[in-house]
């Protein structure tokens, strides 16, 4: 798949010449995810001078790799404004409709996203990854590529999902789950709760099996740790045989990995693929696919995420790698495999990829699903309370209101015979304004990069933010508070608040609660 092919290329240039005249751009905008998109547009509609690094070969991050969706029925629809709005109105008007659009076809959000980009003539570097950051003091002056080239700027926004600049410009980060006690969070740590699941969790020399990466009896309810929660790919998934690319298997098919599911059916034999897979219709023909949340077992590759936040870009491509592995396999297992219940398999055949999209890398979505890596420890971290009690802030830039929403952590052995998962939250949000201190570092560690994406957050908190409108959102204040500290020579965090949000309301986003919200 692509990631692996990156890091070959990428050893094989970075022992290659820097250019010895660096082009200076005003705002250097580092991953082009939505955030990254609403980030440039936003920069370049105030006179900056903007150039987008993507790591992949395609803008748009999740919104064009299978994550079709924009969480109204989980948000308030009235907060999503500014840019992030636009790109709602833009994919409603390319389907012939009007208002905002909610579902759609990644190819068409890819559409929608290149002549955002086009009509504000923010040109884009592809499959361009960081290594190194040179600093000035806490000033970044450039930063080296993977192929050696470099790019000097007055400004840079970290929009990775990844974290991967600001980890690399000496910025204060951390991933993982804080205790309840580090920020005062009931909803922090380790959370148990689900049901025990009936299914031998041990091979026969009494290993765990595959999937299960911990034991009850080693668990500490309301305990930080360093485990983000699971990821995996968003697919489109069809049925009409016309533009359906049957399940293949695996290069590394690997029976073996999904011994707690053949364990798991044997139990419960009812189970269908409904039950396996979570699946929605984003168009007449076309599902988005998803990891089940009700689901013991589906397309979340428990474990497989672990090691992946900071790690560096060889270990990542080769977690990347495991998890198309993993998905690929599981759809095998359940195509194929004699343990899995006759209507499963006979379900299962029914689907397929679908040809029309991501066509260039196999029909295969290019990005994955990082729902949290890495997190900004800024000057302010946002917490379970500003999300629920303390929800007003001086210095907001816009808007959220998601669930604080995490799927499960990880799998975990009650027994030789009995497993849980663990990690869930669920719990109703509400409008809350996000602060600019949120997406700023440390003055002292860097004053002339923004961070939208991997924010200054606790894992709670997080968990309420790490949406695409609202990391649109986030986007939108980052490239006007980097256009002007640009503009006017100065570091993001002397920006001045009220100009920002001036910019930032001419450009229709909303920053305040309404009067009397209660955001229920």
């Amino acid at each position: 798949m692509l990631r692996s092919v990156l890091v070959v290329v990428g050893m094989l240039c970075l022992a290659g010449p820097i250019a010895a005249a660096d082009e200076v751009y005003d705002v250097v905008v580092y991953g082009g995810t939505p955030g990254g998109v609403t980030t440039a547009v936003a920069a370049a509609r105030e006179g900056a001078k903007v150039l987008v690094l993507e790591q992949m070969r395609h803008v748009g991050g999740l919104n064009t790799s299978g994550l079709n969706n924009s969480e109204v029925m989980h948000m308030h629809e009235w907060t999503f404004s500014g840019i992030s709005g636009e790109f709602y109105a833009r994919l409603a008007k390319a389907y012939g409709r009007t208002g905002l659009m909610h579902r759609w076809e990644s190819s068409v959000a890819q559409k929608v996203f290149d002549t955002m980009l086009a009509e504000a003539r923010v040109p884009v570097r592809y499959q361009q990854r960081v290594v190194k950051v040179e600093k000035d003091g806490p000033r970044i002056r450039r930063i080296v590529m993977q192929d050696g080239t470099a790019v000097a700027g007055k400004t840079f926004v970290d929009c990775s999902y990844e974290g991967d600049l600001m980890a690399r410009a000496g910025v204060s980060y951390t991933w993982g789950r804080e205790g309840r006690d580090q920020y005062g969070e009931p909803l922090a740590g380790v959370r148990l709760g689900d049901p025990n699941i009936k299914a031998r969790t041990r091979d026969a020399n009494g290993n765990l099996l595959p999937g299960i990466s911990d034991t009850l009896e080693n668990l500490q309810p309301g305990a930080g740790d360093k485990k983000v929660q699971n990821y995996n790919f968003r697919l489109t998934l069809v049925k009409d045989k016309a533009n359906k690319v049957p399940f293949s298997q695996p290069r590394n098919y690997a029976p073996e990995r999904y011994a707690l599911l053949a364990n798991y059916l044997k139990q419960y034999p009812n189970k269908q693929f409904k039950d396996l897979v979570a699946y929605w219709p984003i168009v007449p023909g076309k599902y988005e696919a998803n990891n089940h949340q009700c689901a013991i077992i589906s397309l979340g590759h428990f474990g497989g995420q672990l090691e992946y936040p900071d790690a560096d870009y060889a270990t990542q491509d080769c977690i990347y790698q495991d998890h198309v592995d993993y998905t690929q396999g599981f759809f095998w297992f359940l195509l194929n495999d004699p343990r899995v219940p006759a209507p499963i398999r006979a379900q299962t055949a029914e689907w397929g990829l679908a040809k029309d999209e991501f066509v260039d890398n196999g029909n295969w979505p290019y990005y994955l699903y990082i729902r949290e890596g890495r997190r900004m420890i800024g000057p302010y971290v946002m917490t379970q309370k500003d999300l629920q009690t303390d929800r007003k802030k001086p210095d907001s830039i816009g808007l959220g209101s998601h669930y604080i929403d995490a799927h499960h952590v990880q799998r975990v052995a009650v027994s030789a015979d009995e497993f849980t998962n663990e990690g869930r939250l669920w719990t109703p949000g509400k409008v809350y304004e996000i602060p600019y201190r949120a997406i700023t570092p440390k003055a002292d560690q860097c004053e002339n990069m923004l961070v939208p994406v991997a924010a200054s957050f606790s894992h709670v908190a997080f968990c309420a933010f790490r949406l695409e409108p609202t990391w649109m959102t986030a986007g939108h204040a980052a490239g006007v508070a980097a256009a002007l500290a640009a503009r006017e020579g100065v570091p993001v965090q002397q920006v001045q608040i009220e100009n920002l949000q001036e910019r930032l309301t001419a450009g229709k986003q909303l920053l305040w609660l309404k009067e009397g919200d209660e955001g229920n």
